[in-house]
Order: structure tokens, then C-alpha cells, then sequence
């Protein structure tokens, strides 16, 4: 229904859902949207949106009322930390640069973006400089500032509450792998479903922690 019935003629049509990633954790994996990114972008017409946090899907709510055209746009489904203020302004297809840094990139969207800046906190404490990159729009998608990051740290870790299929770690690797190629890493769910447990048990099983974060970016630093 939304490829042929509102992509396939640019439909002026709104798609809000909740649920995402892991965030109606008890429900288990039926009742867990861990594809949707995936299906989503690879649909011609659709814009695809992920909040990071109530302020980021407020200010989106707003301007996609008044964008002309099909949206997608990611909810979940727990209350997330606040990461940015009332003085925040969302625009379509622009990342927001939440630190600047020298020797890592750090992509988040959702959800994972809050993980991210506690990551970069903990790297930091080894002196390792970070640069901490919110994508909300996954597509269209911020090619400009993603090779100019990387032009900068030379090392790119994506960090998504959503499956490593497809999502935000493939959208960027097709940005950088035509147009500047460096080490990367894409942390997600790995090829499964998700499971029937507590939210924040369910991120350490699917390795979607601050801690492992920081693991994964030290990894990735001594490939550089």
C-alpha cells in the first residue's frame, strides 16, 4: 500500500509509526520494527525522518505538515533523554553536528544518538577526539557533511537501533564507499529478530550500549 498506492504518485501522504527498533521491548520480536528503514528508503518518492529525541519529533511533526510529498516518519516507542532545546531547528536533509573531533566519526540516528554522546564521553577520557554526527534524515540523506567528516577523522562507526541490513550504516557506506573510503564500522541487530525482555537488557544483548560503543570505536581506530 505505500509503494504503489502512495509512492509510486508522490502522494501528499504523512506515515507516523511507533514501536521501533526494540522499544516495545516486552512484545518480543513480532512487535518489534527492526526492517523498516530498510523497506522504507529503498522506496522511490519516500522521505525517510528518525528523531532523535521529543524536541527533534515535535519540530519534525510541524515542518513534514507542511513538506508536499510522501514522508516516513520513525517513532519509538519509550520516552529517550533530551539531547537538544526548544531553540532547535530542524532541517530536512541537514545532519546535526552535536561534537566536533578529530579522530573518530560516530553516526547515530534515533534512539542511538544518546548512546553515542555517552560513548564519546567515555572515548574521551582516553583522549580520543570524536566527531558526533545526529542524522535524522535518512534519506535524502547529508552526503556533503558525511565525506567531510570523513575527510577529517578518517574512521566512521554508525551506531542504529535497527537491523545492519539496509539502514543507517548501509546508507552511509554508499555515500562513503563512491566518494572517500575509510575504515568503518555499522553496530545494529545483526541478521535476526528481536526478543521478549526488558529495554535496556535487550541493549546489552544486542550490543547497543555506551559501552560498546566505545569498544567498537577503539576497534575501529587501530584500523585507521
Amino acid at each position: 500500500q505505500m509503494r504503489n498506492m502512495i509512492a509510486f504518485d508522490k502522494l501528499n501522504v504523512k506515515i507516523a509509526t511507533s514501536h521501533s527498533g526494540l522499544t516495545n521491548a516486552p512484545d518480543g520480536g513480532t512487535h518489534q520494527s527492526i526492517e523498516d528503514i530498510a523497506v522504507m528508503r529503498s522506496i522511490p518518492n519516500m522521505t525517510v525522518i528518525v528523531p532523535c529525541d521529543e524536541i527533534e519529533a515535535e519540530k519534525c511533526v510541524y515542518y513534514i505538515a507542511n513538506y508536499n510529498g510522501p514522508v516516513y516518519l520513525r517513532l519509538n516507542r519509550l520516552a529517550t533523554p533530551l539531547i537538544l532545546d526548544d531553540n532547535y531547528v530542524f532541517e530536512l536533509g541537514k545532519v546535526v553536528k552535536l561534537k566536533s573531533g578529530l579522530d573518530i566519526t560516530i553516526v547515530a540516528t534515533g534512539t542511538m544518538v544518546a548512546e553515542a554522546l555517552k560513548a564519546s564521553e567515555l572515548l574521551e577520557q582516553n583522549s580520543i577526539s570524536v566527531d558526533v554526527i545526529n542524522i535524522h534524515t535518512i534519506k535524502p540523506i547529508d552526503k556533503k557533511a558525511l565525506i567531510e567528516s570523513a575527510k577529517v577523522t578518517g574512521a566512521v562507526l554508525t551506531v542504529e537501533e535497527h537491523s545492519v541490513i539496509g539502514g543507517l550504516g548501509s546508507a552511509v557506506a554508499e555515500v562513503l564507499v563512491e566518494n572517500y573510503p575509510v575504515p568503518m564500522k555499522i553496530m545494529g541487530i545483526s541478521d535476526s529478530f528481536g526478543e521478549s525482555g526488558q529495554y535496556d537488557d535487550l541493549l546489552k544483548k544486542f550490543g547497543l550500549t555506551a559501552a560498546n560503543i566505545t569498544r567498537n570505536a577503539q576497534e575501529l581506530l587501530s584500523r585507521k
